[in-house]
C-alpha cells in the first residue's frame, strides 16, 4: 500500500511559494521540480489549497501568493484542504472473527488509533508554516556554512 505524500507536498508548495516569492517565476513545473513530480500533481494540488483559502491564484498565471501570513497557517489547515476530515490511520475490517486477534483487533486499535490522531492532529494545529519555513531556513544555513568551511 502507498502512503499518500500529497500532505507534505501542499506543506512544500506553500514553503515554496514564500520563500521564492519575487525570486523566481512560480511556475508548476517550478515548483513541480523541486517536489520531483508533475506539474498536473502541483496544480491539483493548488486548487485544493486555493478552495481551501490558503493561496490566492489566478488561472493561467504563475503567480500565486499565500492569502494569509505563513504565522496563521497551520500545518491541520493544511492537512483539512488535503485530505478534508480523513483519518490518519486505517483498520483492515476484514479479518477472520473466528480468529481470537482476528475477532478483537479492529476494536482493539480503534481506541488507540483514535488517541493519536487526535494527538496528532493538536501537535499540526500548533504548528506554523512560518516554524517550517524558518527551519528550512535554518538548515540551509548551516548546509551553506559547512559548505564554506570545506572550501
Amino acid at each position: 500500500m502507498k502512503i499518500s505524500t500529497r500532505f507534505s507536498d501542499s506543506i512544500h508548495i506553500l514553503a515554496f511559494i514564500n520563500i521564492y516569492q519575487g525570486i523566481i517565476p512560480l511556475t508548476s513545473s517550478n515548483i513541480a521540480s523541486s517536489i520531483e513530480t508533475s506539474p498536473v500533481v502541483v496544480r491539483r494540488l493548488m486548487s485544493a489549497l486555493n478552495k481551501a483559502g490558503l493561496i490566492n491564484t489566478v488561472h493561467g498565471a504563475a503567480d500565486p501568493v499565500l492569502a494569509k501570513s505563513p504565522e496563521s497557517i497551520s500545518l491541520y489547515d493544511v492537512f483539512l484542504a488535503i485530505e478534508g476530515d480523513a483519518h490518519l490511520f486505517t483498520i483492515d475490517e476484514r479479518t477472520n472473527p473466528q480468529c481470537i486477534v482476528g475477532g478483537n483487533i479492529q476494536e482493539t486499535l480503534n481506541g488507540f488509533y483514535q488517541q493519536a490522531e487526535i494527538a496528532a492532529k493538536a501537535k499540526l494545529a500548533r504548528i506554523s508554516l512560518q516554524d517550517v519555513i524558518d527551519t528550512i531556513r535554518v538548515k540551509q544555513a548551516i548546509k551553506d556554512a559547512e559548505k564554506e568551511r570545506r572550501n
